[in-house]
């Protein structure tokens, strides 16, 4: 039986510096002691911070390297955690910098209402007076656009504290998915008994083996199935208090309190799903080229996610998927390429997968680290090009940070997976337009429909099941695991048609979901890539000033709102134009595969 390495076992050069952060368990508690000098500070402060403009410039610049610090301390000891999941003194760290920052989430809980007491004209005053409060205008704006969404400094404090006690649903699930999972065996390809888990999934339900896919798929959700009463508690959980944060704040419902942070509209998300529809006929198009291709009577879900072109048997190696990647990337300019050749030599990344490792891949890191990555790489071209959309993270953080001040250097959570997309799309053009075979242009061409299916079709039909589910739970209806279940099945047959069958197994796919515990960010997946297909085509159509303009945009970070932003570049998400390019494109690209299946 296979069995994955442990963290030991990995050598030095293939795990990310994270060392660089904190090297000792006894940094960290340093750490933590100087994080709760700064806490202190700050709360002396209270009543005094809009005293003058001199006292709110020296509130804020604590408040500046107090968050730094609380951040960098909170990203490590994830990090250090999502390594091994199941490591003990890793675990223990983890809780006890969370209960820290649930700590001082509490006592600083004062800072907004107190703000909000001065009237804006004041702050405004302020800033004319003092020439180092001009930096944080834009953030002041922002704070004060929450006045009516703020209640009193004491029911702040209550409902601070209330969140702690809630905060749990996210927990158990990342437990039950992570530490805690064991979903058995199976037999892989080789004929060989296998531990099937979260990093191997995927690989195995690309096996050209429909016998060992269906197994994988079968043996999956059977798992899932037999704790759904479990994973519906914890969900329902997380729903009831989305519901209750947003009715305490006067927000209309928990997507419009969602998307207030970044100024946008619920018809930017209710225009995704509505496009979408408009357009499922393309969807319902690919699925039967699929089921052509594949060569089988009835498409079934476990039919999805193979390969429909096989790529080449033999591995790609890291150091090949890099030199990939570096030639997608040209058309950004040698300046992006130089700076993103820091992540291989400065240790960025987290290469291999380990046992106990967190599945899946991020970017990850905080104002004044690295902008980490994580990745499972396995070889596969696949694994190429989670690596390209997850350097396009690192460095939207790495210009941000280098050019923004802190205030300003996270960038908006809607465009944070724009420029991850546009690395994605880039490489997968390089790579077809450079393929010598009929066989290698319909691999890039499955691929890029692939990858269009999962990310605007897919992450549109869960960013539907959300707001599905939490309009049942406003509504009375009762969250059961079947509500649960039935809805996300009818959805899977809304989206896939009449050519796809239904597998009854997939009504337990919603259960492990983890993005539904950071609720409404999956439409996010589908509005980046809209967006960022337009950018790729301005890019390699020589659109004059698109390469300077993209790269300004990334180091934008967060001085402004999103879609101001995103105006910037050309691309307006208030309109369908965007979704509308990029499932044309969509179709435009099955036509081309259409005609090589015809040669």
């Amino acid at each position: 039986m296979e069995q994955e390495k442990a963290r030991s076992e990995i050598a030095k050069q293939d795990q990310w510096s994270i060392e660089d952060v904190f090297s000792s368990t006894k940094q960290v508690d340093d750490a933590l002691i100087m994080l709760e000098k700064k806490v202190e500070e700050l709360i002396s402060y209270k009543g005094k911070i809009m005293e003058s403009s001199h006292t709110l410039q020296l509130f804020y610049q604590l408040h500046d390297a107090m968050d730094e610090l609380l951040t960098k301390i909170y990203v490590y000891a994830h990090m250090k955690c999502d390594e091994d999941t199941s490591n003990a003194e890793y675990q223990a760290m983890k809780m006890k910098v969370d209960k820290k920052v649930e700590s001082y989430q509490e006592k600083l809980s004062f800072i907004g209402p107190e703000m909000l007491k001065t009237p804006y004209d004041v702050v405004l005053k302020y800033i004319e007076e003092n020439e180092t409060l001009k930096q944080y205008q834009f953030d002041l704006e922002g704070i004060y656009r929450y006045q009516k969404h703020t209640l009193s400094e004491r029911e702040e404090e209550i409902i601070t504290a209330a969140q702690s006690a809630m905060g749990g649903c996210a927990e158990a699930f990342y437990n039950l998915d992570n530490a805690d999972i064991h979903y058995g065996t199976v037999i892989n390809d080789e004929g060989k008994e296998v531990e099937l888990t979260n990093a191997n999934y995927g690989r195995l339900m690309n096996s050209r083996s429909r016998n060992v896919r269906k197994n994988v798929f079968d043996t999956m959700y059977a798992y899932w199935k037999s704790i759904t009463n479990t994973v519906a508690a914890t969900l329902k959980g997380q729903i009831k208090e989305n519901i209750f944060l947003s009715k305490i704040h006067n927000y209309n419902s928990p997507l419009e309190a969602s998307l207030y942070a970044d100024h946008i509209e619920k018809k930017v998300y209710t225009n995704l799903i509505d496009t979408v529809h408009k357009n499922l006929d393309k969807m319902y198009d690919y699925m039967e080229v699929r089921k052509d291709l594949l060569n089988v009577e009835e498409l079934h879900m476990y039919d999805l996610y193979v390969d429909l072109v096989k790529e080449k048997t033999e591995d790609i190696s890291f150091e090949t998927g890099k030199q990939m990647i570096f030639e997608g990337l040209k058309p950004l300019g040698q300046a992006y390429l130089n700076d993103l050749e820091k992540a291989f030599q400065e240790r960025w990344i987290d290469i291999y997968p380990n046992k106990g490792k967190k599945s899946g891949a991020y970017s990850w890191g905080s104002y004044g680290t690295k902008p980490y990555l994580l990745l499972n790489y396995d070889g596969t071209m696949d694994s190429v090009s989670t690596m390209a959309h997850e350097l396009g993270h690192s460095m939207h953080s790495y210009y941000s940070c280098k050019t923004q001040p802190y205030v300003y250097s996270a960038y908006p959570i809607f465009l944070a997976e724009i420029a991850s997309t546009v690395n994605e799309v880039l490489l997968n053009e390089y790579l077809y337009q450079n393929a010598k075979t009929t066989h290698e242009k319909m691999m890039y061409l499955t691929d890029f429909l692939d990858k269009v299916r999962t990310t605007i079709y897919r992450q549109t039909m869960f960013a539907e099941f959300e707001l599905l589910i939490h309009e049942k739970e406003e509504q009375g209806i009762p969250l059961t695991s079947e509500e649960f279940s039935n809805t996300y099945y009818h959805l899977n047959q809304i989206y896939y048609g009449n050519g796809v069958v239904v597998d009854d197994a997939i009504r337990y796919e919603w259960e492990k979901i983890p993005h539904f515990y950071t609720s409404f960010y999956t439409y996010k997946y589908a509005t980046g890539m809209s967006a960022a297909i337009a950018i790729v085509t301005d890019i390699l159509n020589g659109k004059e000033g698109i390469q300077d303009a993209y790269l300004a945009f990334l180091a934008s970070g967060g001085k402004d709102y999103p879609l101001e932003l995103l105006k910037k570049v050309g691309i307006d998400m208030t309109t369908p134009e965007p979704i509308e390019k990029a499932l044309d494109l969509f179709d435009k690209k099955l036509k081309e595969l259409k005609q090589l299946c015809i040669k």
